[in-house]
Parts: C-alpha cells; structure tokens; sequence
C-alpha cells in the first residue's frame, strides 16, 4: 500500500515503512531461513542496505541464533579497483574468505544474501577487466556455492531498496520519490503488506506445491515452448523433481531461498536440448542490459547466440566455461505473476526472474532431483543429465504469448500452460 502523499505527512508514511521493514526482516528469518536456535547465521549485502541487515539480525537472535556475521560489499571499493588497481589483480578473488563461508556453512550456518546492487554499477568498464573478474571470484566461489546449490544448509535472498537501483528502475522520479516506489514494489511482492505474513507466505507456499506435485505427477520427459520467435524443446533430467516454494535443505530445516518467489523450476538434461529461443525480458547483467537475447540449441549446447543489445557479453558469458552453454534450470512462473502486474523491469534477477518463465545457464541444483538428490553423487548426477559451471544465469523466455507443453516419453504432447497461464 503506497502511502507517500497521503494524509498523516512524513512522520505517519516514516512509522510505516519502519514496520513493514521489521515484517520483512522476521520474513527473512522465520519464513526464508527457518532459523533454528544455536544456529549460526552468515550475511552478505550492499552497505546501503544496513537498516534491513540490523533488522534481519535483530530477528535472528529473537529467534536463537548463536551469532551473526554480516559482510558488507562497498560499490565505491568496488569501482576503485577498476579505476587503480594493477592488470594482475582483475585475475584475483578472496578465496579465503569463500572457503570460510564454505566451512561455516558445512558446520550448519545459515546463509542470507540481500540483493540491492546497483544495476549499472560496472557499465562503461573494460568489458575484459570484468569477465576476468567475476571468473576468478566465480573460481574462488564455488566450495561455498556447491554447498549452496546443494541445499545443504537453509539459506534465503531477499532484497532493499538502494538508490541507485531505485533510480535505475524510476528514472523519472526524484531520487526519494524513486527509493519509496521501490520500497513499495519489495514489500508489496515479499507479501509483507497484509496482517499476518507468515500466514500470507503458507497459503502461497502451499499453492506452489501443488503446481509442484502437479508436474511431478506427469514425470514429463521434455517441456515445449512455442511462441513468437520460440520453438525450444527442452529435455527434463532423468530422475529429475519440480521444486518451488519452500524446500527442506539437507541439513533437515524447511526455508524458501527466494523471497520473493513466483516459480515451479527443475533440471534440464544438458544434453537434450533443441531449438531456437528468443529473450522476452532483457537481462541485466554486471552493469550490462543485454536485450532482445535469441539462441539455438543443438544436443543441448548452444551453437548459435546474438542480442540487439549487450551481445559482446553475453559472448564473454557463454565463454566461461563448457558448461555456460547448456542449460541448468527451466522454470515455469504464470504471465499473470503479481511481479510481471507490476509491470516493472526491475533490473535484478531475483524480481525479473518471477514475472516470466524462465531457463538458466549454468550450474544445476542438484535438489531437483529424487528425494532431493541425496542419494545421488556428483558422477550420479552428471550422469542423469545435471549440468555443471562457475556461472548460473537465468534469463526470461515467457509472456502472454508463450505456450508450453509437456512431452511424455512417448512423445504425446500435454497442455500445460496457454498464452502464459496455467491450464488447470
């Protein structure tokens, strides 16, 4: 509910915001998290975003937690590297710092990102300089970001509103009229805005396991989009599972790593992957909008790939590695999504993400697969069609024009959705 510029002034509109923050915060902690006492909590945000972090961590001690360890990233520090540091440094990354985060989380940590980072932040720097640097850190990264994408422990992303974000999204508003809007879109999709949250987040929650349970049921072998300028097939891993709302990660404990969430998603087999794909969202990438995204698919690999926009990146992208060319995630997420009403491009993945179906490059969950893919080791899980790589990339394939079917293993062709919504 916006209230700026209604009766009641600054002070009335200020008590709100004040309570909407500490409902999200004890969203954060009881519904993303799950914390549980004696646990300890691991979180990574944007300096700006200190009033919600001192809110999440107030919460996290009401709830039990043995101590909280917040690491703050500084866009400032960031761009001084770009603009002083030696050549040598962009192929650099704390490894320390990502292998201490990987042993808290493997002694039972928590972990929370809060996402707020300005859209734009790297734009205008040396294309090179930046791929360079988000793979060494995506190199340093990933004994942590295995646990992660694991669920080995329960961990949450939620979001705060910053003002260059704010201004990224609300180019037209002024600069505080333009954090305000945003601070309404965040609580408004983290359903923080009615009289009881957590009662708000079960009813959600147990509408996407149905959708959840639906699709399992089918044990579909492949998914088919069609649309304008899309005709992709894309096969479902062996023993694959459709996940969505809240999870139980492995360590036992049910949270939802994504506040907000609109999306039923699984694994692709990466090597059964066929078809042309066209982008219907632009994908902002490390300081880059990347639009109008269209791709081919042969065997599971991309073998063709150009945007209208931002296409030197997204080249420097599927250059990671072999794994950045195929396929780690397919998501379904109805065009009718209270995100994609919101008729916002918000320029961050966690909100674009849940206003479209969606595929992502890179890195596969290993959960979305039979019982959580516990039984299952990295060769098992390789084996049945999981895709691995330093990056995972979702980018937006769905709208009111899209249709999607299921395949069975025999080749008949279930409706599962019609111009973007669900067919129930």
């Amino acid at each position: 509910m916006d209230t700026h510029g209604q009766t009641g002034g600054a002070g009335t509109a200020s008590t709100l915001h004040a309570e909407r923050l500490e409902r999200l915060a004890e969203v954060a902690v009881k519904v993303g998290l799950g914390l549980r006492p004696g646990q300890e909590l691991v979180i990574t945000a944007p300096l700006e975003t200190v009033p919600l972090v001192r809110a999440i961590t107030a919460q996290a001690y009401r709830a039990g937690a043995s101590l909280v360890t917040t690491f703050y990233s500084d866009d400032a520090a960031t761009l001084a590297r770009f603009a002083y540091a030696p050549e040598e440094a962009f192929d650099t990354a704390a490894g320390w710092l990502y292998s201490g985060m990987a042993e808290a989380y493997r002694n039972g940590a928590a972990r929370l990102a809060v996402a707020g980072d300005d859209p734009s932040l790297l734009a205008g720097q040396d294309t090179t300089r930046v791929s360079r640097a988000n793979r060494s850190r995506s190199q340093a990264y990933v004994p942590a970001l295995e646990l992660i994408a694991n669920f080995s422990t329960n961990w949450t992303i939620v979001s705060a509103a910053t003002t260059p974000w704010a201004r990224t999204v609300f180019p037209d508003l002024p600069e505080e009229a333009a954090v305000a809007r945003l601070w309404d879109a965040i609580f408004a999709a983290s359903r923080v805005d009615g009289p009881d949250p957590i009662a708000a987040w079960e009813a959600h929650n147990a509408a996407l396991h149905a959708r959840m349970g639906a699709l399992n049921a089918h044990r579909f072998a492949a998914l088919r989009f069609t649309g304008p300028g899309t005709d992709l097939t894309v096969g479902l891993a062996d023993d694959h599972e459709w996940c969505g709302g809240a999870s139980v990660s492995r360590s036992g404990i049910t949270c939802n790593a994504n506040i907000p969430t609109e999306e039923v998603f699984t694994t692709p087999h990466k090597d059964r992957v066929d078809g042309v794909v066209t982008s219907t969202k632009p994908l902002s990438y490390q300081g880059t909008l990347i639009e109008g995204i269209r791709v081919r698919f042969e065997g599971g690999r991309i073998v063709e790939a150009e945007a209208r926009t931002g296409g030197d990146v997204l080249a420097k992208v599927l250059e990671t590695d072999a794994g950045a060319r195929q396929l780690g995630e397919v998501a379904l997420v109805p065009a009718s999504s209270a995100i994609s009403a919101s008729g916002l491009l918000f320029y961050n993945t966690l909100y674009d993400e849940n206003a479209a179906s969606h595929i992502a490059l890179g890195q596969a969950y290993s959960k979305c697969f039979l019982d959580g893919g516990a039984a299952f080791g990295e060769a098992d899980l390789v084996a049945r069609g999981a895709n691995r790589s330093l990056i995972h990339i979702d980018w937006m394939i769905g709208s009111a024009e899209i249709d999607v079917d299921g395949l069975t293993a025999e080749g008949r062709a279930i409706p599962v959705m019609r111009a973007g919504e669900w067919i129930d």
